[in-house]
C-alpha cells in the first residue's frame, strides 16, 4: 500500500513543524528577554515598567516585548494609553524556570556568572517546607523584599514587605526575637541575598528562601493575592 502523503511533501511539513519550534526557541535566545520574562512571572506589569525593571529604554524594551508576544509566551491588555503585559500561561513561567535548571546542569558558564553574581557559597538558605515549620511554630518571621507592586500582586502568606532598597532604614520593624527568612523573585534573585547579608551586618539572625516567588507559585503552594474582579 502507498503512503498517502508523498515523501516529499512529509519531508517539507516536518521542517516546518520544527522551524515553528525553532521561533520559540528564538524568542527565548536573548538575555534580556529572560529578564523580562523574570519580572512577568511575578504578575502583570506596564511597559515602562518592564523597562525600568530590565535596564532598557522603552523602544527596545517594546521590541523584545513584541517578539516573546509574537511566540506567545506573553499576552497584552490596554488601560488607557498604557499597555499591560503578562505571561500567556503559567506553562511559559515552567518553561523558562526549566530553561534555567537545564542551562545550570549542563552550561559551563552558568555557575561561575552565577557566582559572580549572587556571591559565591552565598547564605544558608531553607526550603519552603522548613520555612512553613518556622513560622507555623513562631520562630520566624518571612520578609519579602521585592518591589512593592510585586508584593501586592501576590505573595507567601504572612510576609512583612520591605522593599530591599527600604530595609536599611525600616529594619525596626522587623521582631527582634525572631529569625527572619527572605525571598525575592526566584532562586537566581539577588535581592534576597543582598538583604540577609545586610540584617546580619545589623546582628539580625537571617536566613534565605533557597528559591523564590516562582518556584513557590509552580509548586502550587499558597499565595495571598488580590480577589479578582
Amino acid at each position: 500500500m502507498e503512503d498517502a502523503v508523498p515523501q516529499e511533501t512529509r519531508t517539507a511539513s516536518r521542517a516546518r513543524l520544527y522551524d515553528a519550534f525553532a521561533a520559540s526557541g528564538k524568542a527565548l535566545a536573548s538575555g534580556k528577554r529572560l529578564e523580562l520574562l523574570d519580572v512577568l512571572a511575578q504578575g502583570e506589569r506596564t511597559v515602562d515598567a518592564l523597562a525600568k525593571a530590565a535596564g532598557l529604554n522603552l523602544t527596545t524594551a517594546s521590541a523584545h516585548l513584541q517578539i516573546l508576544k509574537q511566540a506567545g509566551f506573553v499576552t497584552t491588555r490596554r488601560e488607557g494609553v498604557r499597555v499591560h503585559y503578562r505571561l500567556a500561561d503559567d506553562d511559559v513561567a515552567r518553561l523558562f524556570a526549566l530553561l534555567r535548571k537545564v542551562a545550570e546542569a549542563h552550561q559551563p558558564a552558568v555557575p561561575p556568572a552565577r557566582d559572580a553574581y549572587l556571591g559565591e557559597g552565598g547564605p544558608a538558605a531553607l526550603s519552603p517546607g522548613e520555612l512553613r515549620a518556622r513560622v507555623a511554630a513562631g520562630e520566624a518571621v518571612v520578609l519579602d523584599v521585592r518591589p512593592d507592586a510585586e508584593y501586592r500582586a501576590g505573595h507567601i502568606p504572612g510576609a512583612v514587605s520591605i522593599p530591599l532598597a527600604e530595609l536599611a532604614d525600616r529594619i525596626g520593624e522587623l521582631p527582634e526575637d525572631l529569625e527572619v527568612v527572605v525571598y525575592c523573585r526566584g532562586a537566581y534573585c539577588v535581592l534576597a541575598y543582598d538583604a540577609v547579608r545586610l540584617l546580619a551586618d545589623r546582628g539580625r539572625r537571617a536566613v534565605r528562601l533557597h528559591d523564590g516567588m516562582l518556584e513557590w507559585r509552580l509548586s502550587d503552594l499558597p499565595v495571598d493575592a488580590p480577589a479578582a474582579t
